[in-house]
Formats: C-alpha cells, sequence, structure tokens
C-alpha cells in the first residue's frame, strides 16, 4: 500500500483526487491518505442536497457544500476533523466496512482510547460517535473513507446540518450533540492533531514501510481538471430534478429514502431516489429500470421483486422496501 500525502485544505480538490486514485491509477495498487477540509458540509451521493443543510448558515459562514461519490449521510468538515482513505482491490459486491473501520480502532485503543466498532459503518468511543463511514466500487476496487472527530467544532456541526424530523424524533433532538464527541478528549495525554496524525499513520502500516507515492504535475493537472469539471459544479452538489407529483420518504433501519416519481397517464415518466442509505451500485440504474412501469402495486412488485436490492440499497430483506414503493 501507498501513502499519498495531502496538504490540500480543498473539499473540491480532495474528493476529486479520491475518485482519481480510484478510477485511474488502478496499476500503482493501493493507497492510503489523510485529508482535511476547510469548513464544509460533504453530502452522500445519492442525497438531496438542499433537504440535508442549513443553507441560511452555510451562505453565512462561507460553508462549502459539496457531494461525494459514497452513499451514507452528510457531515460536516472542519480543521479539527482529520479524513481518511483506503483505496484497495475488493473481494466481492458487498459492502464490507470492518476491513477498513477496526484498524483505525486498533490503531486508536493501543492510543488508549477506548474505541470500538459500532453498527455497520460507525466507530464510537463509550456509545458516542467519532467517526462515521462509507463505500463506493469501481469495477475491481473499492474506496472507503471515514471520519475522525479529533477536536472538531460540534456546536457547527449540529448548525450546519438541518436534521430531518424523522431524524429528530427517533434520536431527540437533544441527543443529537450527545452521540457525537472528540478523540482529543480521550487522550491521555494531549497532542496536537499532526502528532495524532503521524502516530495513526505508524499504526495503519503496522510497522511495515510507509512508501510514499508523490503525485506528477500531468496527476495534479488531471485531478485539478476533474476537481473543476464536476466537483465544483452546481449539477453535481445539487444536482437537477425533474418536477415530481408524487412523493414516498420512510425511514428504515438501515437508511432513509425518499422517492419522487412523475406519473404521467398511470405510467411512471421520471423518477429520484435520495437517501442516507449506502450503495455498491449506481443508484441511476434501479431508477430506470422503474421508467415506463405503471404506478401500481402489482406492477411496481413484478419491476423490482427479482432486483439485488442488497447491492443497491444494503439491505437483504425485501418486504417492508416493496410495501413503501408499491403502496
Amino acid at each position: 500500500m501507498l501513502y499519498i500525502k495531502n496538504t490540500s485544505l480543498d473539499p473540491h480538490y480532495n474528493l476529486a483526487l479520491e475518485e482519481y486514485l480510484l478510477k485511474y491509477m488502478e496499476n500503482h495498487g493501493d493507497f492510503f491518505l489523510f485529508w482535511q477540509n476547510s469548513p464544509s458540509v460533504i453530502v452522500g451521493k445519492f442525497q438531496n442536497t438542499i433537504q440535508e443543510i442549513n443553507t441560511e448558515y452555510i451562505k453565512n459562514n462561507n460553508i462549502n457544500v459539496v457531494r461525494r461519490i459514497t452513499g451514507g449521510g452528510a457531515v460536516y468538515h472542519d480543521l479539527g476533523n482529520l479524513n481518511f482513505t483506503f483505496i484497495t482491490e475488493k473481494a466481492d459486491k458487498n459492502l464490507d466496512f470492518s476491513k477498513f473501520t477496526e484498524p483505525v480502532a486498533n490503531a486508536l485503543q493501543q492510543l488508549g482510547v477506548p474505541a470500538v466498532v459500532s453498527g455497520r459503518n460507525d466507530i464510537t468511543i463509550e456509545g458516542k460517535k467519532f467517526s462515521g463511514n462509507s463505500q463506493c466500487h469501481y469495477k475491481d476496487r473499492i474506496l472507503h473513507h471515514g471520519t475522525i472527530l479529533f477536536n472538531a467544532n460540534l456546536e457547527k456541526v449540529a448548525a450546519a446540518l438541518n436534521v430531518k424530523k424523522d431524524k429528530i424524533h427517533s434520536k431527540g433532538v437533544k441527543s443529537v450533540k450527545s452521540r457525537v464527541t472528540n478523540v482529543i478528549d480521550y487522550l491521555e495525554e494531549k497532542i496536537t492533531l499532526a502528532e495524532f496524525q503521524r502516530i495513526l499513520l505508524k499504526n495503519i502500516f503496522a510497522g511495515q514501510e510507509i512508501r510514499e507515492h508523490l503525485l506528477s504535475a500531468v496527476e495534479i493537472a488531471k485531478v485539478k481538471d476533474l476537481m473543476v469539471n464536476k466537483y465544483m459544479t452546481w449539477d453535481w452538489n445539487y444536482g437537477k430534478s425533474p418536477d415530481f407529483n408524487i412523493k414516498k420518504e420512510k425511514r428504515f433501519p438501515w437508511g432513509g429514502v425518499e422517492f419522487y416519481c412523475e406519473v404521467e397517464k398511470g405510467i411512471i415518466k421520471a423518477c429520484r431516489i435520495y437517501g442516507d442509505f449506502f450503495s455498491s451500485a449506481d443508484i441511476r440504474e434501479f431508477e430506470e429500470k422503474l421508467i415506463g412501469v405503471k404506478f401500481a402495486e402489482e406492477a411496481l412488485r413484478s419491476a423490482i421483486t427479482s432486483e439485488d436490492l442488497e447491492i443497491y440499497f444494503g439491505i437483504k430483506e425485501k418486504e417492508d422496501f416493496l410495501n413503501f414503493l408499491a403502496y
């Protein structure tokens, strides 16, 4: 595995760099990198950006809003937050978070921090979340990245994100602040984030030689081209949507889903699916399967019963989701 040293604080560049390493540098093997963003909200690939952010607060505080290529929910980054990325070959199409979250938890345990992997994609300390993780697959490779709240401004975390009513109802307004925490509060010896990064890097490589890959001028130029033409565009970060006349939404144990569709003479003409779920496939492919289908229970069930919902939404049990779409 090669280490990429990245000093950029621009979220547009950092996310473009990840995608470039994943899709265009497969011949170089596996990569690991740390990165930080200036104040930003990073939105999950399948989310409806407008519904996830506090627009007024974002504007007044000059906070970046950028969409990533992985699923999951929106997160707030500042310079008290350290992000990490693994890019490796993948074993199968299923989402396996533990392969990447456990080494981080183990590294923190060696620092005396009682970090544990919790659920499918979180790392927690004493029940409080400090690291959320997400993934995407591309051909035979996987990109896994996660956040580490080291010494972040938790007040701004709450202010920048527009928590949906169903999340507030299920978790409680007061619990939003109490369920996240910073790593620094659990370190016996207070260290800087730079020192923490060096220690964590050494632990991640587990005593192996840390070989660094330096990006060439040509590679950097290609990353910047991707940044300008994708990650700095309104179309990618907010996205154009057709006018919908039907909207359904529901929160499942595996994530929230919003289903929008435009129906004309009983037939689905356009649809979009948003949410904070995880997917190892392109959700647009699933949407396309619904276009031209009659908006009726039997027709919708017939259209999606044979689909592998695990690769699209990470779920094994279909019935609740079928009921959600079909009724």
